[in-house]
């Protein structure tokens, strides 16, 4: 029996029309299938709408797989695929399986050697490395710092020794509630000669993006990012 193929299909980091940060064969791919895994089915179906499907909304499949699926549920999710049909992989923002759960179902995927396609599309935390003027040749990304003071301020001394013995770019991301409470973090813990890139909106017509030694952002103060996505990147 013919075994389908996982696309894994990117979307837009914000409010802005797929056709200006996707490829057109990734948006025919997305617009050819009946089947979807996504973080959050009502966001999967706003980016299918706003491609548009050729087909009613109603005749697509879309199954969610986030934070509250249980391991054993995660099979049930490779049926289609084990009956032949193509599936797409969707996040709620940027590139699936990149700080995102849907990297579980393409783990699976491989297990039962189903072939996944990775397609092009924008990446938040590749295009803020990209523009950060940081070290793009040893970088590494940490997800979330821990939430409190103590922990997160040895963490981010952590991640500067390591980042000025390795030259490497360090980074990570935070909820955006707790921006500020991150910045003022690493104003107190991180060396004022170290380099700190803040990027939030990328793609988007709000975009924000800076470097700036901690002793400049200490001068400038917090950027205007309280209620926005962002990305951190770090380097001594």
């Amino acid at each position: 029996m013919k075994i389908g193929t996982l696309y894994l299909i990117p979307v837009p980091l914000g409010p802005t029309a797929p056709v200006a940060v996707l490829p057109a064969t990734v948006l025919a791919t997305a617009q050819s299938l009946a089947f979807f895994v996504a973080e959050n089915a009502k966001s999967a179906r706003a980016f299918l709408k706003s491609l548009p499907v050729t087909r009613p909304l109603a005749e697509i499949a879309i199954h969610e797989l986030n934070e509250h699926t249980r391991p054993a549920d995660l099979p049930a999710l490779l049926q289609p695929l084990l009956s032949g049909n193509d599936v797409g992989l969707v996040s709620e923002a940027g590139c699936p399986g990149v700080a995102d759960p849907g990297a579980a179902l393409v783990e699976l995927a491989h297990q039962h050697a189903i072939r996944v396609v990775p397609l092009v599309g924008p990446s938040s935390l590749l295009l803020a490395l990209m523009a950060s003027g940081l070290c793009g040749q040893q970088f590494a990304f940490h997800g979330y710092l821990p939430v409190k003071d103590e922990a997160r301020a040895q963490r981010l001394r952590e991640l500067e020794r390591e980042s000025r013995r390795q030259v490497r770019t360090q980074i990570f991301i935070e909820t955006p509630y707790r921006n500020r409470q991150l910045f003022a973090a690493m104003l107190a813990a991180c060396a004022e000669t170290s380099r700190l890139c803040i990027a939030a909106d990328i793609t988007l017509p709000s975009e924000y993006l800076a470097t700036r030694t901690l002793a400049e952002w200490r001068r400038l103060g917090p950027p205007d990012i309280e209620r926005r996505p962002a990305v951190f990147l770090l380097q001594a």
